[in-house]
């Protein structure tokens, strides 16, 4: 049983923010959710797959965002209500469907949600959604706590409707993944009949058909959606103010930095001299609302991650308005006030507020800071590293080393999962190229038609399985098709593992756990004209000598590493080997291999007792893969099959 659907109306319960956004979904009787992982997002599809067989809902996990957008879109075209949750780089996948979908409008309330990351704390960018809520010119909503992501995602579908327009609802990861109470409201009973018409008039948005064109009408009819979701801006209860009636400074703000902008002002005993002004409807802004408080002090602080979108679109307004209420001064990013990268904090805030109102703020006392500085010093290293046993070690460590001994300069281009460590040492600094999921084999491919200009390296790709389906595809036939000479190494472990292992297309449980059939990655590759070979990364000595294989082929290859992740659901502290260092057998630092197992392979699970000169087995994380036992150049490492 789920809280989200057993919860009492009226009572307040301890919600994470995506959990708050999934309840304000069923308060608003949603039909159908479609998404794709990706952190800080997957929450609220899992949260929804659990309780789908109570509330006759549909979720899945569709193969990339421009897919879940269209399924969700289909629903909202029969009637229906849907949601699109994802995280930012989400929203620029789907953003080709997204350009015609804001022009051929809605029919049910849809709405996307997508969950940025400021700071990149589980990303490689921290870029921006509310760019394309612009470009898109549709409408933005941003919760500033737990109790508005539950209300202001309810109110998104009712706006939609009344818009027959898709709606943004933006989370951030401080929002999606911290927890606070919010209080339920009433479930509706719904019981939704789908259907289609598409009969009417073709500028019929309800009954005839659904496109962009004719686009000079559609984007007229476009901005007057806009205007309409102004004046429903103007009187939104989710924008509010606290502070004095002439305050000195106005601190305007949205999402989590509402949290930072109240602790400041705590923090500085500020409250009789600084109002803050937090917006839920961020694009478009309400003119009348602005003014209202432009007009009420000449200096105004936004407070935002990551780009400074509110603080531009704020001082348009402004300028604007000058003739009315004169010349306002508007701090934020731009002039420096805050950082114009990485996640806010209060201290960063707090900071910044009081240089504004000439306070001294110290967040820590000096000596407290040069102590914590002393302790940081005396902590190990932990470099990030891939979990004891995972597959993708192996992969690399042997990935790495067959493209040293083939001595042609041989690289890898790498591409966004776990694996995407490959960068680092823990991955033998495989991978060179980084970019978008689905890239590494792009890229690749591109490197592989450049014999013609002299380039004679071998090229490799790797990619994941969940990624394989989401956005490799298109490049791995574009390879074929153009004859490009590239080795695909595919790192198959059987789920998303990155973000909690979700479904994908080549397994046979779908988002809400019912069996749905499995698309062989090999039938594919094999289907389209690439050579395959399958290997166990575990296994060195194969994996090694059909990778050697096919760097000998030309054309496209494509090389499956299949081995389920060691923390999948199906494998968790189930152990194939029971793995020892024989001590006798352990050389040391007189092996000649200078310490292989435990400075430059690095399982956690092997350690270097330094008292004892010997490499050891911790067996407390080691998952028993039996793979270091393949490396050791003395065979001093034991490995024996579990009955």
């Amino acid at each position: 049983m789920s809280i989200l659907t057993n919860g009492e109306p009226g009572k307040r319960y301890l919600l994470m923010g995506n959990e708050a956004i999934a309840r304000g979904a069923l308060e608003a009787g949603v039909s159908v959710c479609a998404g794709y992982p990706g952190t800080p997002s997957s929450e609220i599809i899992e949260s929804l797959s659990k309780v789908a067989g109570n509330r006759n809902l549909y979720v899945e996990w569709s193969t990339n965002e421009k897919v879940s957008m269209e399924v969700a879109a289909a629903a909202s075209f029969a009637g229906l209500r849907a949601m699109c949750p994802m995280k930012q780089n989400g929203v620029n996948v789907g953003s080709d469907f997204l350009l015609h979908l804001a022009l051929s409008g809605t029919r049910g309330g849809m709405v996307i949600v997508p969950c940025d990351d400021p700071g990149a704390l589980s990303s490689i960018n921290e870029g921006e959604s509310r760019q394309f809520a612009r470009l898109l010119e549709v409408p933005l909503l941003e919760p500033g706590d737990f109790q508005e992501a539950k209300g202001i995602t309810r109110w998104a579908f009712e706006l939609s409707e009344e818009l027959h327009s898709m709606v943004f609802v933006r989370s951030v990861t401080r929002l999606s993944h911290a927890s606070g109470n919010v209080e339920f409201g009433e479930l509706p009973q719904v019981n939704p009949k789908a259907g289609f018409k598409h009969d009417g008039f073709i500028l019929d948005e309800m009954e005839g058909i659904i496109t962009s064109a004719p686009v000079d009408y559609k984007h007229g009819l476009q901005h007057a959606k806009l205007k309409k979701a102004v004046e429903r801006f103007e009187n939104s209860p989710f924008n509010t103010y606290q502070g004095p009636e002439h305050p000195e400074l106005i601190l305007v703000t949205s999402s989590a930095c509402n949290f930072y902008c109240r602790e400041a002002i705590g923090l500085l005993d500020a409250g009789d001299r600084v109002g803050l002004l937090k917006l839920a409807t961020t694009w478009p802004l309400p003119p009348k609302l602005i003014e209202k408080y432009l007009s009420m002090t000449d200096r105004f602080f936004v407070v935002e991650e990551v780009i400074p979108f509110t603080e531009e679109n704020l001082k348009i307004l402004a300028q604007e308005m000058a003739p009315r209420i004169g010349i306002k001064t508007i701090m934020g990013k731009r002039d420096g006030k805050l950082p114009m990268v990485g996640e806010l904090n209060p201290d960063i805030v707090t900071q910044a507020l009081a240089g504004l109102l000439g306070l001294e703020y110290k967040p820590q006392p000096d000596d407290y800071v040069q102590r914590s500085r002393e302790i940081v010093t005396r902590a190990p290293n932990r470099e990030l590293t891939f979990c004891p046993g995972c597959p993708h070690r192996a992969s690399f460590w042997t990935i790495n080393n067959v493209l040293k001994m083939d001595n042609r300069q041989g690289f890898v281009c790498g591409d966004i999962g776990c694996y995407t460590l490959s960068t680092l040492p823990t991955g033998f600094s495989a991978s060179k190229t980084l970019h978008a999921m689905g890239s590494g084999t792009g890229v690749a491919s591109g490197f592989g038609k450049l014999k013609q200009f002299g380039m004679d390296q071998p090229v490799l790709s790797v990619c994941g399985d969940s990624t394989f389906f989401a956005s490799a595809l298109p490049a791995l036939f574009n390879a074929v098709h153009n004859q490009s000479d590239i080795t695909m190494v595919l790192l198959d472990n059987s789920g998303t593992a990155m973000t909690g292992f979700q479904t994908h297309p080549g397994l046979k449980t779908g988002a809400m756990g019912q069996e749905v059939p499995a698309i062989s990655i090999e039938a594919v590759c094999r289907s389209i004209g690439a050579k395959v070979k399958i290997s166990d990364p575990f296994d060195i000595e194969s994996t090694r000598n059909a990778l050697f294989e096919l760097l000998e082929e030309n054309g496209v290859n494509v090389l499956i590493l299949k081995q389920i992740c060691t923390l999948s659901p199906e494998k968790k502290a189930k152990k194939k080997f029971e793995v020892r260092v024989m001590a006798e057998k352990c050389l040391g630092e007189s092996c000649g291999c200078g310490r292989l197992c435990t400075r430059i392979f690095r399982c956690p699970g092997l350690i270097w007792n330094k008292d004892k000169g010997k490499a050891e087995i911790n067996d407390v994380i080691c998952i028993g893969c039996g793979v270091c036992g393949s490396i050791c150049p003395n065979a001093a490492i034991e490995k024996k099959e579990v009955a």
